[in-house]
């Protein structure tokens, strides 16, 4: 007989295993009446159909037989739950080790993006220092030299043909005088448009317009530049010095000319290029309009092309804004117009350099830079900031073209 003991906690309310097969309880015959009031009851279930139970571990089929339920204290799981469970747990640390993973490559991507995107500013200088940097610009070389080169063109006109070299001095000093002149004219710039800026996708990040400086401190950095520009005007003779302080009216009016007119870009030729008066200036103690006028005019038909090229990446914000340029009044005729700039800056120097007796190596540098000029007007798409700004750019060139072809042109006469 196969026989188990189940355990009730009280007799009132016994537990009973209910089998597949028909089962017969007895009382176990070696059990008092009083046991009954005990906590404990234990009750043999007993089969009518077979022998008499020899076993002499009657628990042990208990717990073969009820497996989990042998215990009361513990909870039953089938073996297929605990399988999906461990293979869900399983998935679910791979899942995280993924999403771990795939947010650590994109922190790597981000922070290669921003180290890619970073200039020598964010690397090198103080946290303190980096606004200034960049409210004068000093990550952007690239139009440094278009204050410097006609700088340099003047200076180096000035030297005596054959076999003398251009006053080294005078060109180092001139590149600061650039430098410092340029970034005086970029705060200035910020500080009267610092409105205009926050509104201009490509300009809204500068130091003034997102907030970064307040105006007192541009006011007050602004002071700095124009204390250093005083500080190197005092070294040339007083003809340059007052070509020095109307230099300043130029610059404090630019950034109004383009509330009022659509020609800023000719405003802007005409402070940008006046730095080449002042370097005749400062070496020969006066000008000579035969040979000044003519270069300072190609100065300013050069900026024409080329900022109006860079105008062209904010015409839409203009239109909205309501600011004027060259890029708006010229619209779909700009390479027409430009054709002809570039046209009279290429006759202007031309003349220049015949004024000044300039040798043939000085008119080869010309067709040169007419070729660099006619590709950036016949490839520039007007329409991709991206491509406007590389155009601009790439003016640089052209200036070291003129400056290499007039040195060329002294010392082969």
């Amino acid at each position: 007989m196969a026989s188990f003991w189940l355990v009730s906690p009280s007799p009132a309310s016994p537990r009973f295993l209910k089998p597949s097969f028909s089962l017969s309880r007895t009382q176990s015959a070696g059990v008092s009446s009083s046991s009954s009031s005990s906590s404990y009851n234990p009750v043999t279930i007993t089969s009518s159909s077979n022998p008499p139970n020899t076993n002499p571990y009657p628990n042990a089929s208990l717990l073969l037989l009820l497996g989990p339920f042998s215990q009361r204290r513990r909870s039953w799981s089938p073996s297929c739950v605990n399988f999906d469970l461990r293979r869900q747990a399983h998935v679910s640390r791979n899942s995280s080790s993924a999403s771990t993973g795939a947010e650590k490559d994109d922190d790597e991507a981000s922070a290669k993006v921003a180290v890619e995107g970073s200039t020598w500013i964010d690397l090198y200088l103080p946290r303190q220092a980096r606004p200034y940097a960049k409210l004068a610009r000093l990550d952007k070389a690239q139009a440094l030299w278009l204050y410097a080169w006609p700088c340099m063109w003047s200076i180096t006109l000035t030297a005596t043909p054959g076999v003398h070299l251009p006053d080294i001095k005078m060109l180092t000093l001139f590149v600061f005088g650039a430098l410092v002149v340029r970034g005086a004219a970029c705060t200035i710039n910020d500080l009267l448009d610092r409105d205009i800026d926050a509104m201009v996708e490509r300009t809204k990040s500068r130091p003034l317009a997102s907030g970064v400086l307040t105006p007192f401190q541009g006011l007050c950095f602004l002071g700095f530049q124009l204390l250093l520009g005083l500080g190197l005007l005092l070294q040339l003779n007083n003809y340059s010095r007052v070509l020095g302080a109307a230099w300043l009216f130029l610059i404090f009016t630019y950034p109004l000319m383009k509330r009022v007119t659509y020609w800023p870009q000719a405003y802007l030729g005409l402070m940008m290029n006046w730095g080449g008066l002042l370097g005749w200036a400062a070496v020969k103690g006066t000008i000579d309009p035969a040979i000044m006028l003519p270069l300072y005019i190609s100065g300013v038909f050069w900026t024409l092309v080329y900022d109006t090229i860079y105008a062209h990446q904010d015409k839409e914000d203009d239109v909205k804004i309501g600011v004027k340029s060259t890029a708006l009044r010229f619209g779909d005729s700009t390479k027409k117009w430009l054709t002809g700039f570039g046209i009279m800056c290429i006759t202007s120097l031309a003349l220049a350099g015949y004024n000044a007796k300039l040798g043939w190596a000085y008119y080869a540098s010309l067709g040169v830079a007419s070729g660099h000029l006619a590709w950036q007007i016949w490839t520039a798409d007007l329409s991709s900031p991206l491509d406007c700004n590389r155009k601009f750019v790439s003016n640089k060139w052209f200036g070291a073209i003129i400056f290499i072809g007039i040195l060329l042109g002294r010392l082969l006469p």
